[in-house]
């Protein structure tokens, strides 16, 4: 029996990445996952990846230990979202952890433009990626969710509430990944009657897939990636943030967390668990003191 056997997850943008991550472990944990996504084997998403699919996700969630159920939706259409939590009901009539990894919006993010030089439809469209399809999921998902005491909304994002003290990027980008902290710091004050969690939570360096491609390495060889550039090698696998969040939702004590902003660096301090290959990177405390702050130390130091 895994620590989470008998329990119910809604994993929201599963696709790949950090959320299929996320999924998988919540699978080896003995919970059963539901994973949406908007790429399936029928089509490609507006990302274009058509590598990865949420069927493929949901098949990793049973191979793992768990049981995954790939429901395609978009999650910036209320009547899918709200089919998707009615599917949940129906078949469990119960939600246990509500993970929003909602995103996909990294073809659009332009560096180096102002906010009144950037396209305005492109900024639009990363902030209803990054927000509005967090906010129509938790307003379906929250009421089922809080039916039983101990149930935990996870919010993914870039950054916590501490390092996005700086700009991130770009004006829109900023936004859009400072919202769900906000978003989880409100909801606990709406949950905390309910005896249910909100927190945010994130990675530090994700090696995704689509960063992996991006430097031409695989998740065998990554380091090779460290010759171009040097910072990477305090990347992270997306074990590493999918393990917290197991770790999160196992914990009965959680609402400790309630608001807060945690990144899988602290999480792994805090619960004693480590990336795949063994080691507990932090690249937030790389950004913070070495390439912001001037000091001595390599990527090495930090993992």
């Amino acid at each position: 029996m895994g620590i989470l056997s008998g329990k119910t997850a809604l994993v929201a943008g599963a696709t790949r990445g950090a959320g299929r991550a996320i999924a998988v472990q919540l699978g080896a944990a003995g919970a059963t996952v539901y994973v949406t996504g908007r790429t399936s084997r029928n089509g490609p998403s507006e990302v274009g990846r058509t590598t990865e699919t949420i069927e493929q996700t949901a098949e990793l969630v049973t191979a793992a230990g768990g049981e995954g159920i790939a429901l395609v939706a978009d999650h910036l259409d209320p009547e899918q979202v709200r089919a998707v939590v009615a599917r949940i009901d129906a078949d469990r009539g119960r939600l246990d952890l509500l993970v929003n990894d909602l995103w996909g919006g990294e073809h659009l993010v332009v560096f180096g433009k102002k906010m009144w030089e950037t396209d305005l439809g492109r900024g639009l469209r990363m902030l209803e990626l990054g927000v509005k399809s967090h906010i129509l999921t938790s307003w379906h998902a929250l009421p089922l969710l809080v039916r039983h005491p101990g149930g935990l909304l996870v919010e993914i994002t870039d950054g916590t509430a501490e390092t996005n003290e700086r700009f991130r990027e770009n004006f829109f980008y900023d936004l859009a990944k400072n919202a769900p902290i906000r978003m989880a710091r409100t909801l606990a004050h709406d949950l905390a009657d309910t005896g249910c969690t909100a927190l945010s939570l994130t990675p530090g360096w994700l090696r995704s897939e689509q960063m992996l491609e991006h430097f031409g390495v695989t998740e065998e060889n990554w380091r090779d990636a460290t010759a171009k550039v040097p910072g990477f090698g305090v990347s992270e696998s997306p074990v590493y943030l999918a393990r917290a969040v197991v770790a999160l939702a196992a914990d009965p004590d959680v609402a400790r967390w309630n608001g807060e902003s945690l990144s899988s660096a602290q999480a792994a301090r805090a619960y004693g668990f480590t990336d795949a290959d063994g080691s507990r990177p932090d690249a937030w405390a790389y950004i913070q003191e070495v390439e912001f702050g001037g000091a001595d130390r390599s990527p090495e130091d930090y993992r």
